[in-house]
């Protein structure tokens, strides 16, 4: 159930310049994509209140108007191909993919794919780090478009509601590792394969390829990442983590299907938890195999 804060801000909030700028949005985002776009988007559903906001927050009109500039990176900066995309099922799935680039732009895209490519197109809920939602202005952003807080509460719910699940199971292991660790998949989580047991969820493995490369870190400042209460705070090339233009390759494998309750042993879900981890670095393999160059 919403808030009553948030049904409050809902009603209440100013309608006249959101509305321009959401408009101003919606122009730019169909005239990168054409009629064909304007029909993928009017397919999207998401259960709403009359407030237009769905249970976690999410404001389907402004996640639709808000993809302009990610579109942008998509088609435009990032070039993106993806590869094997018509494999990934309608209704309930997990999206299971490696983690890189400082800053959580394979996220974006594999999202984007989703949207402009995936049959039927639908929102993916990436679940993100406890720690994002205290950054300013980072919490009611990420509602709005979509994503949610990673608790298993919050992944059991939606994916009792069919949605699409992005997970990243290296979580900031693999999302801020050094340039010497590319295309090193670091430890895997086993949460997400209790969740996927417990509500019946095949398993789509994801390679992101390209990504390790668009901002390479030479170190991780742990005195500043604790300064600032950051889990890590890599330093590249750049000082910042501006993302150099790559060309990304997501190469999405068949669903995986896995036996057994969510009540089995840690032992037994690392197990399964591999099979999955393997799937990835297999994908990856082949995707750095037959990539022409980073760019």
């Amino acid at each position: 159930m919403e808030s009553q804060a948030l049904v409050h801000y809902e009603r209440d909030r100013p309608r006249g310049l959101f509305g321009r700028l959401r408009g101003a949005m919606e122009k730019w985002t169909l005239a990168q994509g054409g009629p064909e776009l304007e029909a993928r988007l009017a397919r999207l559903i998401a259960p709403q209140n009359e407030y237009g906001v769905d249970p976690f927050g999410m404001e389907l009109e402004f996640a639709k108007a808000a993809i302009a500039p990610a579109l942008w990176l998509y088609k435009r900066y990032f070039r993106v191909q993806t590869h094997g995309i018509e494999q990934v099922p309608a209704g309930r799935v997990m999206l299971i993919a490696n983690h890189s680039g400082q800053l959580p732009l394979d996220a974006l895209m594999i999202g984007l794919s989703m949207l402009v490519e995936a049959e039927p197109p639908r929102v993916a809920r990436a679940m993100v780090e406890k720690w994002a939602p205290t950054l300013p202005f980072v919490a009611p952003f990420f509602a709005r478009i979509g994503q949610v807080v990673g608790t298993p509460q919050n992944c059991r719910r939606l994916l009792a509601a069919g949605e699409t699940i992005m997970v990243f199971p290296e979580g900031v292991r693999g999302l801020n590792k050094t340039f010497d660790k590319k295309y090193q998949l670091q430890e895997f989580g086993i949460g997400f394969m209790r969740l996927a047991l417990e509500t019946n969820t095949p398993i789509v493995p994801v390679g992101v390829v390209g990504a390790e490369e668009q901002a390479p870190a030479l170190f991780d400042f742990k005195a500043g990442a604790k300064l600032l209460r950051l889990p890590a705070l890599p330093i590249t090339l750049t000082g910042v983590p501006l993302p150099l233009p790559v060309k990304y390759h997501l190469w999405f494998g068949p669903p995986m299907r896995f036996s057994g309750t969510h009540e089995d042993d840690d032992t037994e879900l690392e197990r399964k938890v591999r099979d999955v981890k393997s799937a990835v670095h297999s994908l990856l393999q082949r995707g750095l195999d037959s990539r022409k160059g980073i760019f």
